[in-house]
């Protein structure tokens, strides 16, 4: 009888423990629910208990959802998430620019943070409030225009690299193929961002050529899951649960552990080689405006060891090691996936391909520098039009670090029948960034908003003047400054014009 009861007691306690964390982690969200400041907003009616509206989300193309309630309930609303609890949708310009320009106030969500270092480490990605600034500080100047400008002939080598394997397989399939434009686009940024990054090699578009251990490291930390489980959620949930790991934790540890050791190698050598530059030149005082160098790694650290800042901003060697990864995803995925959008836009409007190619042709060169492609006006609208209609990323999430009163650029009528020049809104609250909605909203684009349309970009749209994004009239980069000026345009503008010098055909 003893030993029942000491288990039923064992029982009993684990359950309460359970309650007790379940409380804890989503107590807040709960007693959210019920006491939000968002509760006068209209919205759409929760679909599910658990789900709210995110399976509709889920089910439906990117931002289709929510462009229709928008069109039902206007440009401010609210739908549910995970256990029903409010999320802010706007659409209103003045209230995301008032979001995104209070970064302190509002921040990326603590869960989304802790995955993205699970993946990337505490880099510039990850960090929020002062230090987010002081690792800013340290790498604009590796990203300033004239280092990218030193950085154009790898873009240009790679792209005319794909594009030689592109038509080897056309070649070899007796002048007709079916090619995987996402995988080789994705084989070439990879390649690209190692050279540019780092000045590593991982030649991926070599054909038959082994993956080396960097490139199967970052392979499986970014592999998407097959498929997402229950237990996915609850780590999601609780933290503490990563002490059981599954086959995918344990390979993804063993790929960070690859690319931690690999990345200290090359910090460790870079560090050598620029100390052995300046102990030959004597010159031990350098600027960051004066900074040089083959890569953005050997730029970083050269800025990291400039002699005009002072000791206190300077990285840590784990902080440096961190932009490491940073660099790998940011300027990888996006690239590609956007470029492999454009050649989609172009291959259903053979008009604009052909006034694009007619362009790209007007080039005497197969190696343009960066001057030369920042010269063709029709490539640079195509190259926009493109991040407006296919932004490589549609939404993302800030969460409200207070209570705070959000201002709008047009009065509203809440569900109540009551006139609103504000929105109210509690702290712990997820707000929805609706970039890729933004990008084609009809109100700010015109009736056209949706076709792919480079010509609109001769003169665009007063009203778009007041998208809060940090260039080209659309919200694609958010409101803090991209590290490079024209983010993804080296690449892309570097395969376009691979393409059109080999090719005079369609695509």
């Amino acid at each position: 009888m003893g030993l029942l009861t000491q288990a039923l007691y064992g029982v009993v306690a684990l359950v309460s423990a359970i309650l007790i964390i379940l409380l804890h982690k989503l107590g807040p969200s709960l007693v959210r629910a019920y006491t939000t400041a968002l509760k006068n907003l209209p919205g759409p009616p929760s679909d599910h208990w658990f789900f709210g509206n995110l399976k509709t989300i889920q089910e439906e193309d990117n931002s289709v959802p929510q462009e229709r309630w928008t069109a039902q309930y206007g440009q401010n609303l609210i739908y549910r998430g995970f256990f029903n609890t409010d999320r802010l949708w706007t659409m209103d310009t003045r209230a995301l620019n008032h979001i995104l320009t209070h970064s302190v106030d509002y921040q990326k969500p603590e869960d989304a943070r802790r995955n993205l270092a699970k993946i990337l480490g505490r880099g510039v990605l990850f960090t929020e409030g002062e230090q987010h600034r002081q690792q800013r500080r340290i790498l604009n100047p590796a990203f300033g225009p004239a280092q990218i400008r030193e950085l154009t002939d790898i873009f240009v080598q790679k792209s005319a690299q794909l594009r030689d394997v592109w038509d080897a397989e056309i070649s070899k399939a007796g002048g007709q193929a079916r090619l995987n434009v996402l995988d080789g686009l994705s084989k070439m940024t990879l390649d690209v961002i190692g050279l540019a990054g780092f000045n590593y090699a991982f030649n991926s578009l070599t054909p038959q050529g082994k993956h080396n251990e960097l490139n199967q490291a970052f392979q499986v930390i970014f592999s998407v899951p097959s498929r997402f489980t229950i237990m996915m959620l609850l780590k999601n949930l609780f933290p503490m649960l990563d002490i059981f790991p599954d086959e995918r934790a344990r390979s993804v540890d063993r790929a960070q552990e690859v690319m931690r050791r690999i990345g200290t190698q090359l910090i460790q050598e870079k560090k050598a080689e620029i100390q052995r530059e300046m102990s030959e030149s004597k010159n031990v005082n350098f600027a960051q405006k004066e900074l040089q160098g083959r890569d953005l790694l050997t730029l970083l650290l050269k800025a990291n060891m400039a002699t005009d800042i002072p000791d206190s901003q300077r990285l840590s060697d784990e902080d440096v090691l961190a932009q490491v990864p940073t660099f790998l995803v940011a300027g990888h995925e996006t690239t590609s996936t956007a470029t492999m959008w454009c050649l989609y836009a172009l291959s259903q409007a053979p008009e604009i391909q052909t006034k694009l190619r007619d362009e790209l042709l007007t080039l005497e060169t197969e190696t343009p520098t960066m001057d030369e492609l920042n010269s063709l006006p029709y490539l640079d609208a195509v190259v926009r039009e493109t991040l407006r209609v296919h932004a490589p990323v549609p939404t993302t999430i800030r969460v409200a670090m207070k209570d705070d009163v959000i201002p709008v650029g047009e009065p509203f009528v809440d569900r109540n029948g009551q006139v609103q020049d504000s929105i109210k809104i509690s702290k712990g609250t997820p707000i929805i960034i609706p970039i890729l909605a933004l990008n084609r909203s009809k109100k700010l684009w015109g009736d056209d908003a949706f076709e792919f349309k480079p010509e609109r970009w001769e003169h665009p749209p007063e009203p778009t003047s007041s998208i809060p994004g940090v260039w080209g009239h659309v919200l694609s980069f958010l409101g803090r400054r991209c590290l490079s000026n024209r983010p993804s345009y080296p690449g892309s503008e570097s395969e376009f014009q691979a393409a059109g010098e080999k090719r005079r055909g369609g695509i």
